[in-house]
């Protein structure tokens, strides 16, 4: 018993559906890598902005205190939790194995009363 041969057609619709099927997995990949680079770039100017934030609470803290008010902000907190969020979203763009998260919480509380040290 002899095996014709396949038909050109069915070939030809075979070669065009992978065709496209490649086609469509390249530009889903490159769409995938510029989210991704879009992404990256957002978290980047987030970080270089709470680098500015921090170092204006820096300053702020080395500044002398007005001694008539009752609350001052605490701006060593402030910083602290500036630099523990920047840390988060470094965390995030260069990730390591998994490991158990940090559960630790922002304090949230910038308010002392008295004078300020």
């Amino acid at each position: 018993m002899k095996l014709s041969p396949p038909p050109r057609k069915l070939f030809a619709r075979f070669g065009l559906v992978s065709g496209l099927i490649f086609t469509l997995g390249l530009t889903t990949g490159a769409a995938c890598a510029a989210g991704t680079a879009s992404e990256q770039a957002n978290v980047d100017v987030m970080i270089r902005q709470l680098n500015a934030v921090e170092a204006v609470a820096r300053r702020s803290a080395e500044l002398p205190s007005d001694g008539n008010s009752r609350y001052h902000l605490d701006y060593n907190r402030l910083a602290a939790d500036i630099a523990r969020i920047r840390q988060g979203l470094q965390d995030y763009l260069a990730p390591s194995r998994a490991q158990p998260r940090d559960a630790a919480e922002l304090s949230g509380q910038y308010q002392r009363e008295g004078a300020q040290p």
